[in-house]
């Protein structure tokens, strides 16, 4: 039962990811208009750097995709960590919408919990 509800949080979690990979490419999700003007500078000094946003992209879609796989959570994990704590990071700073990003770190953590063992064999 709790392989089952890791797999369906991995899922729903690891789909985010790509979703907003997917985005930085294609660009289907509009902005809204009531983003604060702090985090609306934040966003367009990022695009100003052009290899920034295909890079960040690109690292949210293989994460994701690995993140659902069982046998590559521990892996996606380590790539999906750092662009989590940017994700946290930003939203800390700016302060708005802090639940989805929290719930998608304790996934993230609770996976790699999970999946310790195969972290502890790099350090040895």
């Amino acid at each position: 039962m709790k392989n089952k509800i890791l797999f369906v949080l991995c899922l729903l979690s690891g789909l985010m990811f790509i979703n907003a990979g997917l985005n930085k490419f294609f660009n289907y999700i509009p902005v809204p208009d009531d983003l604060p003007e702090e985090a609306m500078n934040m966003f367009m000094a990022m695009t100003e750097i052009t290899w920034l946003m295909p890079l960040l992209a690109t690292f949210e879609i293989v994460g994701g995709i690995l993140f659902i796989i069982p046998r590559l959570r521990a892996l996606g994990a380590l790539i999906l960590t750092p662009i989590m704590f940017g994700i946290l990071a930003h939203h800390f700073t700016l302060g708005f919408g802090l639940a989805i990003p929290l719930v998608m770190a304790a996934i993230l953590i609770g996976a790699i919990i999970d999946n310790i063992e195969k972290y502890l064999t790099l350090i040895k």
